[in-house]
């Protein structure tokens, strides 16, 4: 039987600095828990009974994309993906599982960023790829229910269609899928005016460690009868449970979008900008976005066809990208002419221009979705998503450029700042030609960490925890707080199979599930 006070002694008393210390020193290794079953001819045999030879993937090439993320920066060893049709199917698959002790790693889009989707040894992956139909559109509500694989952008067609929009934009439309958005609590682009996941997911389906199907699949905006269990697969990144199903609120399409491009000359004209457009644009200002001038040398070097919206002469150390989206064109464009009159008057804006066609406003967007794909292209990316006071934003910026400057290991490398201003969210990144190395890790982690928890910050803003920030979680939440986290994945998940070696602390993993600490590598 699990007892709370099994993790008492690792955390009462320890401050966060423990965290950093044991960075310091290296005890971040991951062992592969000797707990868990090997894989054997059998189990696929039994997977394949049961989800028919188009649901098993057993050829090590054709698994061998699933093993990896996008930015080839981790890399498990899976033998089999599974690919289910059907939420039965997922529980018939999660109770053999179960029954087996064969760990599980949920796989949507794989367009994670924090490794929580790739196996760190040889989980058994699950693609919700088939899951892949929209189930209900209430067309007076705009209340959608679809199945987690469906993609995000294929969604967002399909409720257009009907005036609807769906309430979360990010730069991997075209790939993720609303399950994972889900389990991540994927913010992106319109947090500023749509709100979180928390608040537009009305429901989900989903099934459970033991086989469990939970139907919490309302699409009520109000239902007080208890505790609101959605809330926690939410953000769950797949340690909880697998979403095969989602119900989300969908958002009027706006009869008017004004997108508009502006250089500022500091950062501090930047946040000037954003307080003006706050008080100014208010209601209808559904996004605010910053990049600095090192990403707009990026972006029109590495990609082709983007250019500058301002121009050959248009450089400046920083730009802005302003969205609004209203139901009267003239009165947006009326309040949109007044805030530009009143940040140019003001010195606060160099110089700007306003989208007058949907390939314009694309155009612009372009630059600002395409810095990710940019920075890949020119070598490896370290990738910091953090939150924390705005005004603090781009001090990480320029503090982790004066650090690298003229290290070992840091030639060729650049640093870069872009995100969402509006949403205090900052995306640090470092791009290193010649790839991934110790040297340059040990110079970025943990100080980035650090920095940023000294600022009240957070160490995660909207890309989740996974395995790439599992040890350095606790920076951003307390010791009473994580024991909660783990008695709840107890609970969920009694024999640990669903996502292991994520979102929490080692520590943890080596104490729950009634194995005694220090009886693991």
């Amino acid at each position: 039987m699990w007892r709370a006070s099994c993790l008492l002694p690792f955390f009462r008393g320890q401050r966060s600095c423990s965290w950093i210390t044991q960075l310091r020193q290296g005890h971040t290794a991951v062992h592969r828990d000797p707990r868990y079953s090997k894989l054997q001819h059998d189990d696929i045999e039994w997977f394949r009974k049961v989800l028919g030879s188009n649901g098993v993937i057993d050829d090590k090439d054709k698994v061998a994309p699933y093993n990896r993320d996008w930015m080839h920066k981790y890399e498990g060893q899976a033998q089999v993906v599974l690919r289910p049709h059907s939420t039965e199917q997922v529980s018939e698959v999660l109770s053999y599982c179960s029954m087996r002790r064969l760990a599980v790693v949920p796989q949507g889009g794989n367009t994670g960023l924090v490794g929580g989707s790739i196996p760190v040894f040889d989980e058994v992956i699950l693609s919700t790829s088939s899951l892949n139909k929209v189930l209900t559109l209430d067309k007076s509500s705009g209340a959608l229910v679809a199945q987690a694989g469906c993609v995000l952008q294929a969604l967002d067609e399909h409720v257009a269609s009907h005036g609807y929009m769906m309430p979360l934009d990010l730069g991997a439309k075209g790939s993720c899928q609303i399950g994972g958005n889900v389990s991540t609590n994927a913010g992106g682009l319109r947090l500023l005016r749509y709100g979180s996941l928390h608040g537009s997911v009305l429901g989900v389906e989903v099934v459970l460690a033991d086989g469990t199907v939970l139907d919490l699949l309302r699409t009520l905006r109000k239902d007080n009868t208890g505790y609101d269990l959605k809330q926690l697969f939410i953000g769950g990144e797949g340690t909880l449970g697998v979403v095969t199903a989602v119900a989300i609120q969908c958002a009027p399409r706006p009869a008017s979008v004004q997108v508009v491009f502006l250089s500022c000359q500091s950062f501090d004209a930047v946040q000037a900008v954003l307080s003006t457009a706050r008080r100014m644009l208010g209601e209808i200002l559904s996004a605010a976005e910053f990049l600095d001038g090192s990403c707009m040398a990026l972006v029109t070097e590495q990609l082709e066809g983007v250019v500058n919206p301002l121009g050959q002469g248009g450089a400046a150390p920083f730009y802005m990208v302003l969205e609004t989206h209203g139901s009267n064109a003239k009165h947006d464009v009326e309040k949109l002419e007044a805030f530009l009159e009143a940040v140019m008057s003001a010195g606060h804006v160099q110089d700007g221009t306003v989208s007058q066609s949907e390939s314009q406003a694309a155009a612009i967007w372009r630059v600002r979705e395409g810095i990710a794909e940019a920075l890949g292209r020119k070598g490896a990316v370290y990738k910091y998503d953090l939150s924390m006071p705005t005004g603090q934003m781009y001090g990480l910026v320029e503090e982790m450029r004066g650090r690298l400057r003229g290290k070992p290991g840091t030639e060729g490398i650049s640093v870069v700042g872009y995100g969402h201003v509006g949403d205090g969210n900052l995306h640090l990144n470092v791009c290193a030609p010649k790839g991934y190395n110790e040297q340059l890790t040990a110079l970025i982690e943990p100080y980035v960490y650090e920095w940023t928890t000294a600022r009240k910050g957070s160490v995660s803003a909207e890309h989740g925890v996974g395995r790439m920030k599992a040890e350095v979680v606790g920076l951003s939440r307390p010791p009473d707080v994580l024991e909660v986290m783990a008695r709840i994945k107890q609970v969920m998940d009694p024999r640990g199979i669903l996502n292991p070696y994520k979102l929490l602390p080692q520590k943890y993993y080596k104490e729950l599930h009634g194995v005694p600490h220090g009886s693991l590598p």
